[in-house]
């Protein structure tokens, strides 16, 4: 060897080995190493356990494993002399024990055997030697131990790198802060965060504007944040909604060397042992990661998701000074007519931290592809869970092409339907849902449609998806006093007294004529639940935001099935899958057992319901109820009563009459089923009564 390290930087040598043939030669090579530069000699074995350590076997190996430390040293000290060390280790992964050892005994060289890098299908993920020199933080030397191979140092050493996530550096938040407040003045922003009074609509809509481009010019995390309150017109008044939904990230793509090193980190093996080939021109260049098309070394053609080295460490950086800015400026009541800071903040924290672990992905995709068990012309794409990790996400590649040019046919019209529907299911049955589904993530192939990028998705709980139930109804019935009492339900707001509910009403009767009056391809749901959300925005009473989002996706998925089959009627599907729904909770509600509970909870409700009557007029002794009468409220209250009442008796009768006629043996079939239909109508007219007049 003509170029050695220099002597002084070589103060100790470590070897891996099994006590093998082939582990002898490497650490034979590595001893006559150290001994050229006079450094100590490490060699290390490890035992892989075959039975935990508290059974008796267990014990045995312990025993096996110290007789091998004494077997193993008497070999070191032939070796090396009292330069030599031996240490012997049990532990199921051989390759990251060898490495905490020498990172524990500071070890400046590290030897390994090349045993094993020949045969990459044999030793795809498990080959030791790759490990190691792809997760040490010292010099690694891997030595030809191959019978046929000659006693040199092989010329590929390669200096190491560290496994796993970059860590995150302390943000640099002064000079951060100081080009964003730059990029605020740049584009007058600072009469935004100013202003005394609210300003009108062309204002509003030039503020939008500027938002935009200062957001466009900060960066990826600041884009996102544009792009996530696009989907919250529950946040932001409808201009901005407008304006940032034009938002684009530009994003230079990342070089192809960072894309396999995340790759290899996370994989911890060189990325050829697990593809055959990777596409250096990505399919996408994203805020937080990069896709590219692969073929793995089986043959397999998969798209695979990489996170940038820095996304972590950037969006940290970005969310602590907004995070300071949402505390600074939040509470300006200039501000918060224009948005609500504060939640902005923790929605974009979450929904960003959410996207940095692509094990949420993962997990949306599977959940997904549960919720689309009954759709036959619906998929998602299969996910290689063995070589995904939080910044890898390694899937199936959809072969396919957009469903505007699904060929025309009975398949492409049942998949439009079957689409359309299965999102009426996704947030009013399983209240989980894609929220992105845009042409570029709905593709053809097979005959089916994919759904891919799981990356947002939405959820809404079980009291808004009730609520959601009734509105659909009142929809496809066209009642819009029902549909606008449904509304101020989902807000809390029915006893709101500063509230202009016939200007209310008659703003939602607008919106549903439009709709219902316009030509099929046009008669969308989803936009008139987003313009129901703008009335109630500009109202004062905003849906939930799980609505809003969910309104969003309903219409783009809408606009989507309207390309696909220009004919489908989304009210004709909406009613036929609520009838469908009904029906089905209308079964379970028939069940004797159900039913004999549900006669018991509305029994000691009706006596509840009794004893106040009598205390009202006096008939029971006792306190009195004390009634707050408000104009000619008495009256009203005292006819409700009685109706409620009367509901809550005649129901109680038919459940009782179903129950005793289901018992009897000589009465019709068809008798205790009608009495029990009887019951459940009765039963839901009084709970929405109830409801309604909270």
């Amino acid at each position: 060897m003509e170029n050695h390290p220099q002597t002084s930087a070589i103060r100790r040598v470590m070897v891996g080995t099994d006590r093998s043939k082939t582990a002898d030669h490497a650490v034979r090579w590595a001893a006559e190493f150290a001994n050229r530069y006079g450094a100590e000699l490490f060699v290390v074995q490890v035992i892989v356990p075959q039975h935990p350590t508290t059974t008796e076997y267990g014990a045995a190996e312990q025993t096996r494993a110290s007789a091998a430390n004494d077997e193993l040293a008497h070999l070191v000290r032939q070796l090396a002399g009292e330069s030599g060390h031996a240490v012997v280790a049990i532990d199921s992964d051989p390759a990251l024990t060898i490495v905490r050892a020498a990172e524990r005994e500071a070890i400046d060289v590290l030897v390994v055997g090349n045993s094993g890098m020949a045969g990459r299908k044999e030793f795809l993920l498990g080959n030791v030697p790759n490990r190691i020199s792809h997760n040490s933080h010292c010099t690694v030397i891997i030595v030809n131990t191959l019978p046929s191979a000659g006693e040199s140092i092989p010329e590929s050493s390669r200096m190491p790198h560290s496994q796993g996530e970059p860590q995150t550096p302390e943000p640099h938040l002064g000079g951060r802060a100081i080009h964003i407040a730059m990029v605020m003045g740049k584009h007058g922003l600072k009469e935004l965060f100013g202003q005394s009074e609210a300003s009108d609509i062309s204002t509003r809509r030039q503020e939008a504007t500027r938002l935009r481009a200062a957001l466009e010019e900060l960066g990826p995390t600041f884009s996102k944040l544009g792009q996530v309150l696009s989907t919250r017109p529950d946040l932001l008044p409808p201009e901005y909604i407008e304006e940032l939904t034009m938002l684009q990230s530009h994003v230079p793509p990342m070089p192809e060397s960072e894309v396999v090193r995340v790759a290899e980190q996370e994989l911890g093996v060189p990325w050829e042992d697990v593809f055959e080939s990777i596409d250096p021109k990505p399919l996408a260049a994203g805020t937080i990661a990069q896709v590219h098309r692969a073929t793995l070394e089986t043959g397999d053609r998969v798209v695979i998701k990489v996170q940038r080295p820095t996304a972590r460490a950037d969006i940290e950086q970005d969310l602590a000074l907004l995070e300071i800015f949402a505390q600074k400026v939040g509470q300006r009541p200039a501000l918060n007519q224009v948005v609500n800071m504060e939640t902005v903040f923790k929605h974009l924290s979450t929904s960003l931290h959410r996207e940095l672990d692509f094990h949420q992905e993962i997990g949306n995709i599977d959940q997904m592809r549960t919720v689309l068990a009954d759709y036959d012309r619906l998929a998602v794409p299969v996910v290689h869970h063995k070589l995904s990790t939080s910044r890898l996400l390694v899937m199936e590649e959809i072969q396919g092409i957009p469903i505007a040019q699904a060929p025309d046919g009975p398949d492409r019209i049942e998949a439009a339907r079957q689409l359309l529907e299965s999102y009426y299911k996704q947030i009013i049955v399983d209240g989980f849902f894609h929220a992105d589904p845009h042409p570029g993530n709905l593709m053809w192939w097979k005959s089916r449609i994919y759904i891919l990028d799981f990356g947002m998705v939405g959820a809404v709980d079980t009291n808004v998806r009730e609520h959601l139930l009734l509105l659909l109804m009142a929809l496809w019935k066209e009642d819009v006093v029902f549909l606008s009492d449904v509304s101020l339900m989902m807000t809390g707001s029915l006893d709101r007294s500063d509230l202009d509910v016939p200007r209310f009403q008659s703003e939602i009767g607008e919106v549903m004529a439009k709709y219902r009056k316009a030509a099929l391809a046009e008669m969308q749901i989803g936009p008139l639940l987003q313009e129901m959300s703008v009335i109630g925005f500009r109202h004062g009473v905003p849906l939930p935001a799980s609505l809003t989002l969910a309104a969003k996706a309903l219409a783009q998925v809408q606009l989507a099935t309207a390309n696909l089959d220009p004919k489908l009627d989304p009210y004709d599907v909406a009613g036929k899958f609520l009838t469908r729904v009904m029906i089905k909770r209308m079964r379970a509600s028939l069940d004797p057992k159900a039913l004999v509970y549900q006669a018991q909870k509305l029994k000691v409700r009706s006596e509840r319901v009794i004893e106040a009557l009598e205390h009202l007029i006096g008939a029971r002794p006792g306190q009195r109820l004390v009634v707050n009468v408000r104009a000619n409220s008495l009256e009203d209250m005292v006819r409700r009563t009685g109706r409620r009442l009367t509901l809550g008796l005649t129901a109680a009768a038919s459940i009782l009459a179903s129950g005793l006629t289901a018992t009897s043996a000589t009465g019709a079939a068809w008798i205790p089923v009608t009495f029990g239909i009887a019951a459940g109508v009765l039963t839901v007219g009084l709970v929405l009564d109830l409801i309604r007049g909270r």
